[in-house]
């Protein structure tokens, strides 16, 4: 019960729907259960016609029909017959077509599902969780859900119907050798209960294994330079090649458990074929109906065979899949931690109850108009903790920016000048304390607060795309404002470079702007948060990493910008920061001095002995 519960947690159908192909299923079984009933009356019919006299209902179709030749009536009967038993496979094939066509939109769904749940989920989750787990999530388990567990799970209620209905029918035919079939096939499904749990571990031996692959591709992959240099790409094969191994030993041996119900049920029916007439040859009173009770039992075999088979394999892959099913569940669980809930209450236009509406809109719904932004920000008191860390990453953290004023966050590695930057940027929220724009909180609507900001990283991120869809990014081809594109590209000092080259904003910038210069990805990183108009720009040593030319180069456009844009930096490198109105030095999640760029930076440089 648990495992469906968790199944229809996850899938996105409604539940009438579910009950729908239910009622198929019930519906195609009673069919096959009626044409296999069928089968036994007309092969004691063809053997006995005088059958036909003696059956009221019967004799009234033979008269009605006016077939003079009763020979001609029973094979008109069996032309019925066919004709009923091309309806239903028809039928089947229809009902099969629906619940695989159900199942696939299903996994469409469950991919927008992940994904929208990802990407609500706080900050906190990405950073404790590995970005394989999620890719592999998305791409495959969503897949691997759809495989394993939605087809497997329907195919195995259509076969437990199918057996159940014609087992019902044998019994009514015949109820010892029904009893003892069943008694038979029920044996035959022992050995498969015994191994349940090893089906489980191999399940999370492939998931584990799947991960770790993509893992380890993309560090061998996205390290290529250092990968060759170092040249330690034994390493990341050895690597591969034990999950690749533990994957195909998984996968093996499970394929293999999957064998054993076709070949056990088969050399038990058989058993019992031959058991049974040869029971029915030593009693006088069975040997007088053995050609009819066979022809049922043998016409019914043709569907409990793979019946039975189908539903030990689905069971076995349901089993298998287990792992998987607990994975996405628990992820989507998240969403209603309380951590979670803690920080969607922070958007306005957001609750659990209607995030399902995000799955087909996007975030069209948390698309608010920013706050409006006239005088300053106030940081009061704040207060945050890292989960499951006992001391404060930042405390009693206070500090008031003016409008089109720049500061700067300095201090020593640990010291608390992220974590300040990520609670501005609205991707942690704190214990205690709060912020405010010109009086108003921020946490009264996270969502058109971070519509003021624009967030410049020391490593840029650019897809492999074009210089203007990575200027304007998230935005469509067609509703890119060129206007605003080309002011951008000024303003970040980007004219000279799109003029030099040959397709200008067109130009492609390679994976993760391998193509273009440590200076020049830094620009288009500027250009995207002028391109998006943010009044506020977050700068997180934004040229720590670039040498002194091109540090001088990007400072400048920086300072260009300077009493037009609200500024926060951060930064090591202090000649980076003389501009800035304020500088806030910071120690162990405090603040412990603030004041100018003398204040801080020139007098503690004058105030060290040479």
């Amino acid at each position: 019960m648990m495992y469906l519960s968790k199944f229809l947690f996850v899938i996105s159908a409604r539940k009438t729907k579910l009950l729908l192909i239910l009622c198929l299923f019930l519906a195609i079984s009673a069919l096959d259960a009626v044409g296999i009933g069928l089968i036994g009356p007309f092969i004691l019919m063809s053997t006995n016609p005088a059958l036909i006299q003696s059956n009221a209902w019967l004799f009234k179709f033979y008269k009605y029909s006016d077939i003079g030749n009763i020979n001609h009536f029973i094979a008109f009967l069996g032309l019925i017959i066919v004709i009923f038993f091309y309806f239903k496979s028809f039928l089947y094939y229809r009902i099969q077509r629906y619940v695989l066509e159900f199942c696939y939109a299903q996994q469409v769904k469950l991919r927008l599902r992940l994904m929208d749940t990802y990407l609500l989920l706080p900050y906190t989750f990405h950073l404790r969780t590995n970005s394989a787990n999620i890719i592999q999530n998305i791409i495959g388990e969503s897949a691997n859900f759809t495989y394993s567990i939605s087809i497997p799970l329907f195919n195995a209620i259509a076969n437990a119907f199918i057996l159940f209905i014609i087992l019902l029918l044998l019994a009514k035919t015949d109820l010892l050798a029904t009893v003892s079939i069943l008694g038979l096939l029920l044996l035959a499904a022992a050995p498969f209960h015994y191994f349940r749990h090893k089906i489980t571990s191999w399940g999370k031996d492939n998931i584990d294994s799947l991960t770790e692959t993509v893992r380890i591709v993309n560090h061998a992959i996205g390290g290529f330079k250092e990968v060759k240099v170092i040249g330690c790409e034994s390493f990341f094969e050895n690597q591969l090649s034990t999950q690749t191994h533990k994957f195909s030993r998984a996968a093996s041996r499970f394929h293999s458990v999957q064998q054993l119900p076709r070949i056990v049920i088969e050399v038990i029916l058989v058993t019992f074929i031959v058991g049974f007439v040869s029971l029915a040859l030593v009693s006088s009173d069975r040997s007088e109906n053995l050609v009819s009770v066979l022809s049922i039992f043998a016409i019914a075999s043709i569907r409990i065979l793979p019946s039975a088979n189908q539903l030990m394999n689905c069971v076995n892959t349901l089993r298998n899949a287990k792992p998987t099913l607990d994975r996405v569940y628990l992820d989507l669980k998240e969403l209603e931690s309380p951590e979670a809930r803690r920080y969607l209450k922070m958007f306005r236009s957001l609750s659990l109850d209607n995030i399902s509406k995000n799955i087909f809109h996007g975030f069209d719904t948390l698309k608010t108009k920013p706050l409006d932004f006239k005088e300053r920000i106030v940081v009061n008191k704040v207060n945050y903790a890292y989960p499951e860390v006992a001391e404060n990453a930042l405390s009693d953290v206070s500090l008031t920016i003016r409008k089109g004023e720049s500061i700067a966050l300095i201090g020593k590695s640990g010291a608390g000048k992220t974590s300040l930057v990520d609670v501005l940027l609205g991707l942690l929220i704190p214990q205690s304390g709060d912020i405010q724009i010109d009086g108003f909180s921020i946490y009264n609507d996270l969502r058109a607060w971070q519509g003021l900001i624009g967030y410049i990283p020391q490593s840029i991120f650019l897809s492999d795309d074009t210089i203007e869809r990575n200027i304007a990014f998230g935005v469509l081809d067609h509703l890119i404002d060129q206007q605003r594109l080309k002011r951008a590209i000024h303003l970040a000092q980007l004219s000279e470079l799109v003029e030099q080259l040959p397709k200008g904003v067109k130009s492609m910038v390679g994976e993760h702007g391998t193509l273009l210069s440590g200076g020049q990805r830094q620009r288009i990183g500027i250009a995207r948060a002028l391109y998006h108009e943010r009044e506020i720009l977050v700068l997180d040593e934004a040229t720590s990493a670039l040498d002194n030319e091109t540090e001088k180069l990007i400072s400048e456009s920086i300072r260009s910008l300077s009493g037009t844009k609200t500024m926060i930096i951060i930064a090591h490198r202090l000649s980076t920061i003389e501009h800035c109105d304020r500088i806030y030095e910071m120690e162990k999640g405090k603040v412990v001095r603030s004041g100018t760029y003398e204040e801080i930076v020139l007098r503690e440089q004058i105030a060290k002995p040479i």
